[in-house]
């Protein structure tokens, strides 16, 4: 039975990694079709607007989207497009998984977390922002609800399980943050309670980020707030060699969007240069999201084999290759 997914192709090097991960895709002989919509500045300079209608059905009718960057244009309605989607769609579940891949510009070889980010919470919601008349006072209000952090806490809690991860870190500012931080705190420790097969442990923020630059061994799924979990999986991102090898997944109960976290690198577009990597291991996750984990294995482990030749590494990984050599490599290593 073939499964459709709506895809948006972005701006910038969007619709060339994308370009080239559906290449991919097609060697693995996944059963797919797709949907094109767009969204962002390229919706907006085509329809004049920046979430088209179109592109939401789609997304709700198939349930899966593949999305490429987005930019946003200055000045206009939303803040973020993500963000727009993620409430859309109600996506409470950032998953970034960070894995240390030969041949890159990392300072380490053992790393393989993952940063479970709370999505529609906290400081990015868009709530209660103000600026007072002289331009003196900016105000925030940060919302944490007992429902959005016990089913994102729940969500790292199965996950962990369903995949064989055996220790999960709650991140937290609890000790300053007293009502929003100590509310998540509370119930994650209550939904850790009913899980005693996993190890759990409590990491204040600021120390997570020391810790996970001196010792990120020690780390295997956290699980934390919105702005918290923004900021650490780029950092997580760093320890493996950038955002070109950080895909994400956007999950919730009836949607999921999977992409590269990277952004459309405009300077960059039409040169044929852009690494295509994270928006492939966005691919992995969809396939094991849609049930197709004999797939998303083939795919990653190509991805591995193709860095360790290093022969078509793209130009930000320390290579000469391109976009395409990059895929046509991934390609001859599935067919091999």
């Amino acid at each position: 039975m073939s499964q459709t997914i709506a895809v948006i192709k972005g701006y910038g090097i969007g619709p060339e990694v994308m370009d080239a991960t559906l290449k991919v895709l097609v060697v693995l002989n996944v059963v797919l079709r797709y949907e094109f919509v767009d969204a962002g500045l390229s919706a907006y300079e085509k329809t004049g607007e920046l979430l088209p209608e179109a592109t939401l059905a789609a997304i709700a009718k198939y349930r899966v989207a593949l999305k490429s960057p987005l930019t946003t244009p200055v000045g206009e309605g939303f803040s973020s497009i993500n963000v727009a989607l993620r409430r859309k769609f109600d996506l409470y579940a950032n998953v970034r998984p960070a894995i240390s891949f030969p041949n890159t510009k990392s300072r380490y070889e053992n790393i393989d977390l993952i940063t479970v980010r709370e999505n529609t919470e906290g400081a990015y919601i868009g709530e209660g922002q103000s600026l007072s008349e002289d331009g003196e006072t900016a105000l925030l209000t940060q919302k944490i609800t007992r429902k959005g952090s016990e089913r994102i806490v729940r969500y790292a809690f199965d996950m962990a399980r369903a995949i064989g991860r055996r220790k999960i870190t709650i991140v937290h500012k609890a000790n300053i943050l007293k009502s929003t931080s100590g509310l998540f705190l509370k119930v994650a420790r209550e939904v850790a309670a009913q899980y005693p097969d996993i190890e759990c442990n409590e990491m204040i923020v600021d120390n997570t980020c020391m810790q996970l630059v001196m010792r990120p061994e020690q780390f295997d799924v956290i699980v934390t707030t919105n702005l918290f979990g923004d900021i650490i999986s780029d950092l997580c991102a760093g320890l493996v060699g950038g955002l070109g090898l950080a895909p994400g997944a956007n999950i919730g109960m009836d949607c999921a969007i999977f992409e590269a976290v990277h952004g459309s690198a405009p300077d960059i577009a039409g040169k044929g240069i852009a690494n295509p990597c994270a928006l492939l291991l966005g691919a992995v996750q969809m396939l094991e999201h849609l049930g197709q984990v004999d797939a998303a294995r083939r795919l990653k482990q190509a991805i591995i084999d193709t860095m360790n030749d290093k022969d078509h590494l793209t130009p930000d990984l320390g290579g000469s290759g391109s976009t395409q050599s990059f895929a046509a490599a991934i390609i001859k290593h599935i067919k091999a």
